[in-house]
């Protein structure tokens, strides 16, 4: 026994001692370095992972100030009680990608549930309690004591108009705001309610969440309390590399991004349907109840499936208004079209002789999503669908992105795509 954790401590701390050496044939060395070196690169990868995690994952700090400014009065919500008072929501794995977002899956009421809330950045990992006034300052500061329900209407309105665009719905959208902060049902917004119900406002998923809670393929709200919000159960991922800590992921190789998704994603029938289901979801985001709504990050890793295999879009954080892209790209000055980019893939054309950005887009979301699909469904895919389905993609990834050709070509070349993967599946186990 003495023996072996003496050769233990030769092979991890002393690869190149002399005393090794001379107990062990020279080829035998090789080896011992090479364990040596896996210790050290699995010690190295558990020390990022856990940097990284601290960084990212505060849901402490925020459950803690949240549950601070609802003992003071200062906000209140549907589920504060059980959040503060009750303790009956359970964080469980962090999800945050950044900091100042954070993303739990959660247990609430039986169900399994996400929950986000936002952080400021002065609040880092060293924060203490008193940083908490400053976020009461700078978060909960609207609207301010005194301030009438029609007043907190109008301001509402202002604010729907300024970033979903002027649209004849709006006021009906100012209801349901109205509505989901008089959570008790008392038929009156006190000042804590009006300030929650504004706080979540500013939260940019919250406000797509709000404008597409009647689509199907988008999480649907269950509770809040100040900024601090809880949806439905986070959807399974389409790209496995998520599991990978995020400083990580940037090094995983495209090949094997590919290879991940055919070995462990679901069977291709199961990905027809959540490809049909994303079809439908591009459809709902162009010229909704409120609006058209772009898609700014077109990547596997914001497609989501249910159980069943029915799409949900992972994460709303890049779907933007129409009207928020123009105001970015309006008078914008620009060199090449890359200045004219807003998220990670909402590009618009650069006017050279004016230097400044265009209006429209160069791809809209349809052609994007095909280009997403054609890595995602001709992998795998039936040899007699395989031809005309790549054909189908190819033609829809050429889609323009002015307004003339959109209308004209976007629902008849959807459709197609639709019918096409819809008749593979159609009467049997996967519809």
């Amino acid at each position: 026994m003495r023996r072996l954790r003496r050769l233990a401590h030769l092979v991890l701390f002393c690869p190149f001692s002399k005393g090794l050496q001379g107990r062990l044939p020279g080829l035998r060395v090789k080896y011992v370095f090479l364990v040596w070196l896996g210790v050290f690169a699995g010690g190295w990868l558990a020390y990022v992972h856990y940097a990284s995690y601290v960084e990212l994952c505060r849901g402490h700090v925020c459950q803690v100030v949240i549950c601070d400014q609802y003992r003071k009065g200062i906000i209140s919500g549907s589920i504060c009680q059980d959040l503060c008072t009750l303790h009956k929501v359970e964080w469980r794995t962090c999800l945050s990608s950044l900091p100042g977002q954070q993303v739990y899956t959660g247990l609430w009421q039986g169900k399994e549930v996400t929950i986000k809330c936002g952080i400021q950045e002065s609040l880092n990992p060293k924060a203490s309690l008193d940083t908490a006034p400053r976020r009461e300052l700078v978060l909960f500061d609207k609207p301010s004591r005194g301030t009438s329900i029609k007043e907190f209407r109008e301001m509402t309105l202002s604010y729907l108009k300024a970033n979903l665009g002027d649209l004849p719905s709006l006021p009906a959208l100012v209801g349901q705001v109205l509505l989901m902060a008089d959570f008790n049902k008392d038929s009156r917004v006190s000042l804590a309610e009006a300030k929650s119900v504004w706080a979540l406002l500013q939260r940019h998923e919250f406000l797509l969440l709000l404008s597409l809670q009647e689509k199907e393929h988008a999480s649907q709200l269950l509770g809040y309390c100040g900024d601090l919000y809880v949806t439905e159960g986070a959807p399974h991922r389409s790209w496995h590399g998520a599991a990978l800590p995020p400083l990580l992921r940037p090094l995983l190789p495209p090949a094997l991004h590919t290879a991940l998704q055919q070995w462990l994603g679901p069977a291709w029938p199961w990905r027809a349907k959540i490809a049909i289901g994303l079809l439908e979801f591009v459809e709902e985001l162009f010229h909704g109840s409120y609006g058209t709504f772009y898609m700014c990050e077109t990547t596997l890793a914001n497609v989501g499936y249910t159980a069943k295999y029915d799409f949900k879009m992972a994460d709303l954080q890049q779907v933007a208004p129409e009207a928020a892209v123009r105001r970015f790209l309006q008078g914008r000055h620009c060199e090449h079209s890359a200045d004219c980019t807003y998220g990670r893939d909402c590009r618009a054309p650069c006017d050279k002789l004016m230097r400044q950005c265009k209006g429209d887009l160069i791809q809209p979301n349809l052609a994007k999503v095909c280009e997403l699909l054609r890595d995602y469904l001709l992998p795998g895919a039936p040899a007699d669908l395989r031809e005309e389905l790549g054909t189908q993609l190819r033609t829809c990834t050429t889609l323009s992105g002015l307004a003339s050709q959109v209308e004209a070509h976007h629902s008849l070349v959807l459709s197609h795509l639709k019918t096409l993967l819809w008749k593979k599946i159609s009467n049997t186990k996967y519809s």
